[in-house]
């Protein structure tokens, strides 16, 4: 319960065990802390899957130095947004200017005052906190609330990376509204727009696992990102989207396909490799999604290069 009202992550990393008393015991009231004495432990933390919010950094460590961990750190899209305060016995303009230019944030001389590194923590896991609201808020469509074409771009690329390591399957599907021209211009934009956030929804409710991705491709077109999945899978999954959103029963008089909304989807998946780009999966599934269209709308089809 006690972890549920902190209000933040704090990794702190020194290889003086007194300077960790002393920095956890005035944190961990506040704050979930975590230690490490060393710079290779404290990166093995930061690209967890449970970063922290926050490093206090010491420079002078054996094996790599505190300024050698924040570059590693800045370097990798994984860690380069964890705020870094450094704090050092390092006292020059040039030591502060050096590790400023680095990438962190902060930079606190030893001996250091209790206050002034609970005020500066506080200050900036504010800041960091505000940023990461922004940014999860520019990775949602604003119409449909699922997540947008950014937050796919970035997404994909991530777990094709994750794929080719472990050589799993990745799987995708493309869907398109049937007809939405149709409806847009029959029964209006609001309508429209109404359409669009039941279809999302629906899409959305068909998802059983926390990685399984349903995000806005463009206009009426969704996309759904299924790692670890086969084709078998995949076609699985599309088939209950499909009957989903048929099962909304959204009239349409104007398609000549049926009486009400339906959807044309398009499965790829590859077992991905090394050297293989994603934009395969992309252009497999787009041209099976539009093969759907072609032989007559409202069912799934497979691209037929597996």
């Amino acid at each position: 319960m006690n972890q549920l009202i902190k209000a933040g992550s704090v990794l702190v990393v020194d290889d003086t065990p007194a300077n960790i008393r002393m920095l956890v015991s005035a944190l961990e009231d506040t704050y979930q802390v975590r230690v490490a004495n060393e710079g290779l432990e404290a990166l093995a933390i930061a690209e967890s899957e449970d970063p922290p919010d926050i490093i206090l950094l010491d420079v002078m460590m054996p094996e790599i130095n505190g300024y050698e961990v924040c570059r590693r750190l800045k370097r990798n899209p994984r860690t380069m947004h964890i705020p870094v305060i450094f704090i050092t016995t390092k006292r020059s303009c040039e030591d502060e200017a050096f590790g400023l230019n680095l990438g962190a944030v902060d930079y606190i001389s030893k001996p250091f005052s209790i206050p002034v590194v609970k005020a500066r923590v506080r200050t900036h896991l504010q800041l960091k906190l505000r940023t990461d609201k922004l940014e999860a808020l520019a990775m949602v469509d604003g119409l449909t609330g699922i997540a947008n074409r950014r937050s796919f771009d970035q997404t994909i690329e991530q777990e094709w990376h994750r794929a080719q390591r472990t050589a799993d399957h990745l799987s995708l599907i493309m869907i398109d509204i049937d007809e939405f021209k149709a409806y847009n211009d029959n029964y209006g934009h609001g309508a429209g727009d109404e359409c669009l956030r039941r279809v999302a929804g629906a899409i959305k409710a068909r998802m059983r696992r926390p990685g399984d991705f349903v995000g806005r491709y463009g206009g009426e077109e969704f996309v759904v990102l299924l790692p670890g999945c086969d084709l078998k899978g995949a076609l699985s999954m599309a088939e209950k989207i499909r009957l989903g959103v048929k099962g909304l029963n959204i009239p349409h008089a104007f398609s000549g396909t049926t009486d009400h909304v339906t959807i044309s989807l398009g499965c790829k998946s590859i077992q991905c490799k090394t050297g293989t780009p994603y934009t395969e999966l992309l252009q497999k599934a787009d041209q099976a999604m539009y093969l759907a269209k072609k032989q007559g709308r409202d069912r799934v089809v497979a691209s037929d290069l597996q």
